[in-house]
């Protein structure tokens, strides 16, 4: 007897898009049980006893006015790709249940890895474990025992550090939040040195000449990396290419559904030598820090056939416009304070009236402003993840505050 919660329910999946594709509203939403209910409401009531809480409550990514995090809207082929993986349920760590899929990220890796000077990769949830996989690599491959970072690197540096055992030293950054050449130490020949392209609080991107000065460059390019992509913006990581490996947010600037990262490396074929480990249960060795490893490649390869470089290229050169547009208002207004300058779709700013950035950020549309601290003062950071984002929208609001 087969069991029809395992089978492909039309109906059911036409309420699901149904309520995918209504405006979203929270009304009709009601409490969830405390307790895991003993007898199951049954999948349509399910449908209808989630979509005001998952849909309706849910922050729009893609609105006018959303411009306040590094997380971007998704495109609706990456969602039809998502469903097709979760009804599949492939598993990259064994080639039998993933036959096609490990072939799709391989694709995918070839396809991107030549715009960081790399030659191969894997994907990862994100680039936290991207970035342990790269000093994991690091400390096996040319016995690395210390990590420096910027003051401004994401804290899952220190974190990968801590968990391999490697001294962790953030040296300083400048006055615009880039790594001050002049704070690392002459001898890095046990060290691996991190280099920030985009840095999470001010899009700040290091000097990436820095390359190649110690016994292992990573470059945690996690926000900025797809700037790569375009024609005018490419030069800005120009560097990146002497780098021994380097991390990307797929789930940021690839406009993917979490969790989607990829672990570059200029020398593939020695880093998978260096962090594969075997197994009686396994026909091939597993890479990386994972085991079992979803299709996550597959929504980023459809998006790509579907756009193309020329589209992926579009689009990340529309929400630069719009953070450089925002960066010009605010820089001729006069209550306001810039922080810069503005290289990866970042804006941060603060009022100079008196007023404190909080006091103007909760006066703001919720989803338009995140607040951050830099120097020792807070800001108001806007960031250009959004596609969709309509300065005029935008800078209503701000005008409106200010």
């Amino acid at each position: 007897m087969s069991d029809p919660s395992f089978e492909a329910d039309p109906e059911g999946l036409r309420q699901a898009l149904e309520a995918l594709l209504a405006p979203p509203s929270t009304e009709g939403a009601q409490p969830l049980p405390g307790v895991l209910p003993e007898e199951g409401y049954g999948e349509p009531a399910v449908l209808d006893r989630l979509s005001p809480i998952v849909l309706g409550g849910a922050r729009r990514l893609g609105a006018p006015d959303a411009l306040a995090h590094m997380d971007p809207p998704t495109p609706w082929i990456a969602w039809a790709m998502s469903v097709w993986n979760a009804s599949l349920n492939q598993n990259l760590l064994h080639p039998d249940v993933a036959p096609v899929a490990r072939d799709l990220e391989a694709r995918v890796v070839d396809w991107l890895a030549p715009a960081f000077g790399m030659d191969g990769g894997h994907m990862t949830p994100g680039s936290t474990l991207a970035n342990l996989t790269a000093l994991w690599a690091a400390r096996e491959l040319k016995g690395v025992r210390r990590v420096i970072a910027s003051d401004a690197a994401h804290l899952s540096v220190a974190k990968s550090a801590h968990i391999l055992a490697l001294d962790y030293r953030a040296a300083a950054t400048d006055e615009s939040g880039r790594l001050d050449a002049g704070a690392l130490p002459d001898d890095l020949s046990s060290t691996a040195l991190v280099l920030t392209a985009g840095t999470t609080s001010a899009g700040a991107i290091d000097d990436l000449a820095l390359a190649g000065r110690a016994a292992w460059t990573h470059v945690d390019a996690a926000w900025a990396g797809p700037l790569r992509f375009s024609r005018r913006y490419a030069a800005r990581l120009d560097g990146i290419e002497q780098a021994d490996s380097v991390a990307v947010s797929a789930h940021k600037w690839l406009f993917q559904p979490k969790e989607s990262g990829l672990i570059f490396f200029r020398d593939n074929r020695a880093a998978e030598a260096a962090i594969s480990f075997g197994g009686a249960y396994l026909a091939v060795p597993n890479v990386g820090v994972l085991g079992s490893h979803g299709a996550v490649a597959v929504p980023l390869l459809a998006t790509l056939m579907a756009w193309g470089r020329a589209g992926l290229e579009a689009r990340i050169d529309r929400t630069m416009e719009i953070a450089d547009g925002l960066w010009q208002r605010l820089g001729a207004h006069l209550k306001a304070e810039l922080y810069g300058p503005q290289v990866s779709g970042v804006v941060l700013w603060r009022p100079n009236d008196g007023r404190s950035a909080q006091s103007v950020r909760d006066a703001l549309p919720a989803g338009l402003a995140s607040l951050i601290q830099v120097g020792g003062k807070d800001w108001l950071r806007h960031v250009a993840a959004n596609p969709n984002a309509d300065i005029d929208t935008i800078w209503g609001s701000i005008a409106g505050v200010l």
